[in-house]
């Protein structure tokens, strides 16, 4: 809404009043549908027992069943586990373009360093904790400047002694701070910190901390006096209330009235407050600010914000989503009733073991002795007037049925069931082994992705957000340390305890179908001990993937060896190839002399029709039937050479070509001498005939 759609606004409200209506608007809608839910989560989880805690109003027992408790730290280990088990926890893409690559990895190592000096994985736990009892993990982003002492030495008097001391170096840190559900307000019609009018960190500080940022000019110089005790915003609420020496700090991050804020600075600046009027830059009614209200009415400091990318220094994420809320579900929302109903098995049973263990006495008060104290413990003598028989006797109520015992550990399976955690005995005929690999495997598979489900969203919502705002305040406020780039952050997270056992078992079950001669062999092995949660894995990894490179005296050899077979196979390819050459010249001389079989024939069949023959009419006869045999026969003979010719081709082996050959063409026939003589006939002429 534009500033000129407001002129009936008025400065008769400043900027702290502004703030701290809203900040006490939010607490109202807390206090009324949250914060009695949230004590009840917390204290099953401590263990803490409270009168409303009562399931009936005979119960005497406050004995808490520690399963709840069992379900929180089990489901915030395997998270913590997966995201800090590998000791990588983020990484950092750059721009693909951009082939240089060692900014990358030294500014992933600067981030490492300063995330571990100022502890931040004991932050992300403790927001984990904060998650999984309530529902919501709040943490804020603090930015503070620090001065690091380093050890050094400075040599004096011209170099002939040295000076020992230390060096003093002021440096920005980035550091993530917890917040309990009940310190955090936020606008109630919004579902996330961006989208909200504005959110507030509202908690009790040390006086000296808001004296110290006076010292430094970060708060104003103002009085700021003892802050009003308010039990609700105490971190533990079964401690005593310490009234002395704190503060009500309400740190304000949101947008805000352009006006209030610019009366603000100015009333800080002791200028006169100038009317706004409609032709300024930036029409906006609202600016995105920082306000910090001290004992709900003393502005300690009121600025736009500062950090470049404008973004709020607050990280959230919910267990489980809620749709359409803010607060999200936790673990002991999800097993509260089951860790109800086990509370009261366990207390019931020991209300009755009071009755049924320790000892009772019935007996006739008109005959015991006056001032008789009727009290039952060893060694007592209890005077009676009369037979103690029949003024005495002992109460038993019965005995507490056994079936309780079952019961409670169903209750317990129930509260499993709900969070889906595992203690260390597992689900009984699921995981411990009382079923089959099947089974096993279909009941942790429904557990890992539950869990799985919650580390995504907690890697989305919370962990690469932070990462991403902490690296912006390094770059905007540590330029030398941190270049300005636009780089894209991940997380490096993995798997938890119970998924990389499950994985492990998985792979182990794959390797004993391979041989060790296999090249998936290896890589199986360096999987399983990549998994495995040993101390010194890495050397492992490092060891086996230096036993898998290649011996270099070896693979020369083995290459000489190659080699050898190469030549060898060259050599015998050449022999081979000269066999075929020989063979193909013979069969081309085999189809020459097939060729010339049918000349040699015509030969001879003249010579057998013209001998023996004389001058007249019966042997021109003779001649000429003769003549018409020959040319029959020479026919067929040339016919079956040239069929026999078509089959010689080159790879027809040259022995069968050989043979083929010796049975076409004919051995040199002797010389005809005659009609009658011994020599081989033509097929048609008799033996005799003249």
């Amino acid at each position: 809404m534009l500033l000129e759609d407001r002129e009936e606004f008025t400065l008769e409200q400043d900027l702290e009043g502004w703030v701290v209506d809203k900040c006490q608007g939010w607490r109202n809608h807390f206090e009324s549908n949250y914060a009695e839910k949230f004590d009840e989560y917390y204290r099953p989880w401590r263990g803490q027992w409270a009168a409303e805690d009562k399931t009936r109003q005979s119960e005497r027992s406050k004995i808490i069943s520690p399963a709840l408790q069992q379900a929180v730290e089990s489901s915030v280990a395997e998270l913590e586990e997966a995201t800090f088990g590998r000791g990588k926890w983020f990484d950092i893409e750059d721009d693909v373009a951009d082939n240089e690559k060692r900014d990358i990895a030294l500014l992933r190592e600067t981030l490492y360093k300063d995330f571990k000096k100022n502890k931040v994985r004991k932050s992300v736990a403790e927001c984990l904790i904060n998650a999984a009892v309530f529902g919501t993990g709040i943490a804020e982003v603090v930015l503070e400047e620090e001065k690091e002492f380093q050890p050094a030495t400075q040599p004096v008097m011209g170099g002939d002694l040295t000076a020992v001391g230390v060096n003093i170096v002021d440096k920005t840190c980035v550091k993530l701070r917890p917040v309990m559900p009940q310190n955090f307000l936020i606008d109630p019609l919004s579902t996330s910190v961006e989208e909200a009018l504005g959110c507030a960190v509202d908690e009790f500080v040390p006086t000296h901390l808001v004296e110290q940022l006076q010292e430094q000019g970060v708060y104003r110089d103002v009085v700021v006096g003892l802050a009003a005790p308010d039990f609700d915003i105490e971190p533990d609420k079964d401690l005593a209330v310490y009234e002395d020496d704190k503060v009500r700090l309400t740190k304000y991050y949101g947008l805000v009235p352009r006006h209030l804020l610019k009366a603000a600075q100015a009333e800080e600046e002791n200028e006169e407050v100038e009317e706004l009027v409609a032709d300024d830059e930036d029409t906006s009614y609202y600016v995105e600010a920082i306000v910090v209200v001290a004992n709900d009415g003393t502005l300690l400091k009121a600025e736009a914000n500062p950090y470049m990318m404008g973004d709020r220094p607050i990280v959230t994420f919910p267990w489980d989503v809620v749709p359409s809320r803010f607060w999200g579900r936790g673990v002991c929302e999800k097993g509260y009733n089951s860790q109800k109903a086990l509370d009261a098995e366990i207390r019931a049973r020991i209300d009755a073991l009071a009755l049924t263990i320790h000892p009772m006495m019935a007996m006739d008060a008109t005959r015991m002795p006056r001032g008789a104290k009727p009290e039952v413990r060893a060694g007592k003598t209890i005077l009676t007037n009369g037979n103690p028989r029949e003024v005495l006797q002992p109460l038993n109520f019965g005995n507490v049925s056994q079936v309780t015992f079952a019961q409670a550990n169903e209750l317990q399976k129930m509260v499993q069931t709900a969070t889906g955690a595992i203690d260390s005995a597992g689900i009984s005929g699921s995981i411990n082994g009382e079923a089959t690999a099947a089974g096993i495997s279909m009941s942790l598979g429904a557990i890992i992705k539950r869990h799985k489900r919650t580390l995504i969203n907690f890697q989305e919502s919370f962990l690469i957000p932070f990462v991403t705002k902490a690296a912006h305040r390094y770059m905007q406020f540590n330029p030398e340390r941190y270049p300005v780039a636009d780089y894209k952050f991940h997380t490096s997270s993995s798997l938890g305890i119970i998924a990389r056992e499950y994985e492990v078992t998985q792979l182990v079950q794959l390797l004993q179908t391979m041989k060790p001669d296999s090249p998936m062999y290896s890589q199986l092995i360096m999987s399983i001990v990549d998994n495995m949660n040993l101390g010194n894995r890495e050397e492992l990894i490092a060891a086996l993937q230096q036993a898998n490179q290649p011996n270099p005296e070896a693979q020369q050899m083995a290459m000489a060896a190659q080699q050898a077979q190469i030549e060898f196979q060259k050599s015998q390819t050449a022999a081979l190839q000269g066999q075929a050459t020989e063979s193909q010249a013979r069969a081309q001389k085999l189809t020459t002399e097939a060729q010339a079989v049918p000349q040699e024939l015509e030969i001879d069949r003249i010579k057998a029709v013209t001998a023996n023959l004389k001058t007249g009419d019966a042997d021109d006869k003779e001649f000429q039937k003769r003549l018409k045999i020959s040319e029959q026969l020479l026919k067929e003979r040339e016919v079956a050479v040239k069929e026999q010719g078509k089959g010689n081709d080159n790879t027809t082996p040259v022995q069968q070509s050989v043979t083929r050959n010796q049975r076409v063409v004919p051995e040199a026939e002797p010389t005809l001498r005659g009609i009658g003589s011994q020599g081989p006939r033509p097929q048609g002429i008799p033996q005799g005939e003249v």
